[in-house]
């Protein structure tokens, strides 16, 4: 059974497409620049993404760049990830994309920048202090090799 959830959405802007979910190759949905962009190298802008969403409840989106959101715009998202939980969800809450460029670029309006999946809350957790825990190490940060 096909389990579709419905999400509320604002638009800020008419210059970029309206989002759409497309199920197969991926579950991402892209996100695009809502106006023009002209960002020198060393700079940081929070660049709008022209909409403001209601999650449902017990849910949060992750915002990313795209994987040719480097190599085409030289931007790099400063805080890795955005975390975007329900309570986001004013009309004037709008979404961006914090911007770090390293080289001079430009951004157009609707140029893909972005994408976003929705998740479940964690669910709550009680941590247990130990002695030990009582398995194999595995042998430190990065010992799987690079092959």
């Amino acid at each position: 059974m096909d389990t579709q959830i419905e999400i509320k959405i604002r638009y800020f802007s008419d210059k970029i497409e309206r989002l759409c979910y497309i199920g197969g190759k991926s579950d991402w949905v892209d996100l695009r620049a809502a106006k023009e962009i002209r960002m020198a190298a060393g700079e940081f802008q929070l660049i709008p993404l022209g909409v403001a969403m209601q999650l449902p409840d017990g849910y949060e989106a992750h915002i990313v760049p795209r994987s040719s959101t480097f190599k085409n715009f030289g931007i790099l998202q400063v805080n890795g990830i955005g975390i975007v939980d329900e309570s986001y969800c004013g009309d004037h809450d709008q979404w961006f994309f914090p911007a770090y460029a390293v080289r001079d670029t430009i951004i157009h309006p609707n140029d893909r920048i972005a994408q976003f999946r929705i998740m479940e809350h964690q669910p709550a957790l009680r941590f247990r202090e130990v002695p030990v825990l009582g398995n194999d190490d595995r042998g430190g940060h990065g010992s799987t090799g690079i092959r």
